[in-house]
C-alpha cells in the first residue's frame, strides 16, 4: 500500500508536468506560426527545449523528494496512508472546491477559445475570397493573401494567450505573474498588429494603384497619376517607418522605466510626415509647371527649345525652397529655433561668398546665358577659351553652374558657365553645310556646276531638312593638279554634319558617273 501510495503521488508530479509541457509547446508552435517571428525560428526553438529541460528537472527534483520524503516517513514507522489522508484532510475544503471550479473554468475557455477560432478562420477565409474579388483585380492577390494568413496568426496567437491568462485567474496563480502575463499579452498584439499594419496598406496601396490606372483617362485628373507613380515606393517606406515608431513607443510605455522615451515617438512621427510632404509638394510643383509651360501644344521649335530650357532651372529652384521649408519645420518640430541657425548661416554665407568667386562667377554667366538667349536645350554649339580645349556637341541641361554639351561622339562634356567663353551656335534659324570637293584642271566646269546643283535639287526635294538646294560658290582656290570648289547648302539648325555626310556620298557618285576623277580626298568646314 505504501508503494502504490508513492507510486500515486510521482504519477500526479508527472502528470503535472506533462499538462504544464503540453502548454508551453503549445504556446511556442502558435509562435513559431507568426511570420513576424520566422526570422527568430531557431532562437525560439532554442529556448523551448531550454525550457522544456528546466520543467523536466523540476519534475525529476519532485519524484526524488516525493520518494525520499515518504521514504523518512516509513523509516521512522509513520502509516503512509493515514499521514496522507490526515495531510489531506488538513487542507481546507474551499481550496478544493475553488480549484476544481478552476479547472473547470479553465477547460471550458480552452475550448470555446478553439470554437471561437474556427469560426474566425473560416470568416477570415471568406474576407479573404471577397476582398480578391473585389472589382476582379489579380494584381494585388498575394499581398491580400499574405494580410489575411498574418492576421490568422495573430488572431490565433493572441486568443491563446488570452484564454492562458483567464485560466491562470481562475486557478488563483499569483497577481504578479498575471499582470506580467498581461504586459506580455499588450506587447505581443502591439508588436503584431503594429507588423501587420504595413501589410494591409500596401494591400490598399496596391488595389489603389491598379483601380487609378485602370481609370485613368486624358479627360479625368488620373491622367497625371502615372507621372507621380514613382512616390508609391517611398509612400510605403514611410507608413512603414511611421507605423514601426508607433509600435515602439506603444511597446516603451508599457515598459515603466523606459517609458519616458515615449515623447520623442511623435516628434519622429511628425519629421517622418514633413519630408513625405515636401517630397510630394516638390512633385506635384514640378508637374504643374511642366503641364503650364507646355500646356500649348502650337509651339515652334524655338519655344520648344526655350520651355525645356527653363524647366530644370524652375525645377531646381523648386527644390531648394521646397527642401529648405522642410528643414525649417524639423527644426521647429525639435523645439530648436531656426533664427540663430540662419543668422549664423548668413554671415558665414558672406565669408564663403568672397573665397567663392569662381562659384558667384560661373551662376551670373548662367543668368545671363538664360536671359541674352545665348543657346537653349537642344542647340548644336561650339564652346570654350581659345586657350583652353574647346567643346561642342548637342546643349543638354543648362543649370545654374554649369551646362551639358553631347558631344557627337557620345560623350557627355561638363562645362562650367563662367568657362564658356566664345559661342558658336549652329542652330540659330539656319546653317550652311558647306563641303569642299576637288577637281581636275581639264574638268569642264559647266558640267560640273550642273552635276551638283542636280545632286542639290535632288537632296532638297528628298530631305526636309533641307532648306535650299546646294549653290556652288566658285572656285576657292587653285592647286597644283586640281581646283577646289566650294559648294553651299543652307539646312535647319544642328543638321549640317548629317547633311555633309550625305553630300559627299552623293557628289562622290554624281562625278564619277560622269566620268570625272576627284583627285583629293574632300575638305568640308562648315559656317
Amino acid at each position: 500500500m505504501d508503494l502504490l501510495i508513492i507510486f500515486a503521488e510521482a504519477t500526479l508530479v508527472i502528470f503535472v508536468f506533462l499538462l504544464v509541457n503540453w502548454i508551453h509547446n503549445k504556446v511556442f508552435k502558435l509562435i513559431l506560426k507568426n511570420s513576424v517571428l520566422k526570422n527568430e525560428g531557431r532562437t525560439i526553438k532554442t529556448l523551448r527545449r531550454n525550457i522544456t529541460g528546466i520543467l523536466l528537472l523540476i519534475c525529476l527534483v519532485l519524484c526524488i523528494a516525493i520518494v525520499g520524503a515518504n521514504g523518512y516517513l516509513i523509516y521512522r514507522g509513520e502509516n503512509l496512508q493515514q499521514y496522507t489522508l490526515s495531510l489531506i484532510k488538513s487542507i481546507p475544503l474551499g481550496f478544493w472546491v475553488t480549484l476544481g471550479i478552476g479547472v473547470a473554468q479553465s477547460i471550458g475557455i480552452l475550448f470555446l477559445a478553439g470554437i471561437v477560432l474556427k469560426f474566425l478562420r473560416y470568416w477570415l477565409n471568406v474576407a479573404n475570397i471577397r476582398a480578391k474579388n473585389f472589382e476582379q483585380n489579380t494584381a494585388d492577390d498575394e499581398s491580400i493573401d499574405t494580410f489575411f494568413v498574418n492576421l490568422n496568426n495573430i488572431i490565433t496567437s493572441g486568443v491563446w494567450l488570452w484564454a492562458i491568462i483567464l485560466s491562470s485567474k481562475f486557478l488563483k496563480v499569483p497577481v504578479v505573474i498575471t499582470e506580467y502575463l498581461y504586459i506580455l499579452l499588450r506587447i505581443y498584439l502591439i508588436v503584431a498588429v503594429g507588423l501587420l499594419i504595413p501589410k494591409a496598406i500596401t494591400a490598399i496601396i496596391d488595389s489603389l494603384d491598379a483601380l487609378s490606372l485602370r481609370y485613368s483617362s486624358p479627360d479625368n485628373l488620373l491622367r497625371f497619376y502615372d507621372r507621380l507613380r514613382h512616390l508609391i515606393p517611398f509612400l510605403k517606406r514611410c507608413v512603414e517607418f511611421v507605423i514601426y515608431v508607433c509600435v515602439a513607443t506603444l511597446v516603451i510605455q508599457q515598459v515603466k522605466f523606459i517609458a519616458y522615451i515615449a515623447v520623442y515617438g511623435p516628434r519622429t512621427v511628425q519629421i517622418i510626415g514633413i519630408i513625405f510632404i515636401s517630397r510630394v509638394l516638390f512633385e506635384v510643383f514640378c508637374l504643374l509647371v511642366e503641364e503650364i509651360v507646355f500646356k500649348d501644344g502650337n509651339l515652334n521649335d524655338i519655344q520648344t527649345s526655350r520651355r525645356l530650357t527653363l524647366v530644370p532651372l524652375i525645377r531646381s529652384f523648386l527644390q531648394y525652397l521646397v527642401y529648405f521649408g522642410a528643414v525649417i519645420s524639423i527644426l521647429y518640430t525639435l523645439n530648436i529655433n531656426p533664427t540663430p541657425i540662419l543668422a549664423g548661416a548668413g554671415i558665414l554665407g558672406i565669408a564663403v561668398g568672397f573665397g567663392a568667386q569662381t562659384l558667384v562667377n560661373d551662376i551670373v554667366c548662367g543668368f545671363f546665358i538664360l536671359f541674352e538667349n545665348y543657346y537653349l536645350v537642344g542647340d548644336y554649339i561650339q564652346a570654350g577659351k581659345e586657350e583652353e580645349k574647346v567643346v561642342e556637341g548637342v546643349v543638354e541641361a543648362i543649370e545654374l553652374r554649369t551646362t551639358r554639351i553631347r558631344h557627337p561622339n557620345g560623350q557627355l562634356q561638363i562645362i562650367r558657365n563662367g568657362d564658356i567663353g566664345s559661342i558658336a551656335n549652329y542652330s540659330k534659324q539656319y546653317i550652311f553645310a558647306v563641303v569642299e570637293l576637288s577637281i581636275p584642271y581639264d574638268s569642264n566646269l559647266v558640267q560640273v556646276y550642273q552635276v551638283i546643283e542636280e545632286v542639290g535639287e535632288q537632296l532638297k526635294a528628298n530631305y526636309p531638312d533641307v532648306l535650299e538646294a546646294t549653290q556652288v560658290d566658285g572656285v576657292e582656290s587653285l592647286g597644283e593638279s586640281n581646283l577646289l570648289l566650294r559648294t553651299v547648302t543652307k539646312v535647319k539648325p544642328g543638321k549640317h554634319l548629317e547633311i555633309q555626310r550625305i553630300l559627299r556620298k552623293k557628289f562622290t557618285n554624281a562625278l564619277v558617273r560622269e566620268g570625272i576623277t576627284i583627285p583629293l580626298c574632300v575638305k568640308n568646314s562648315e559656317d
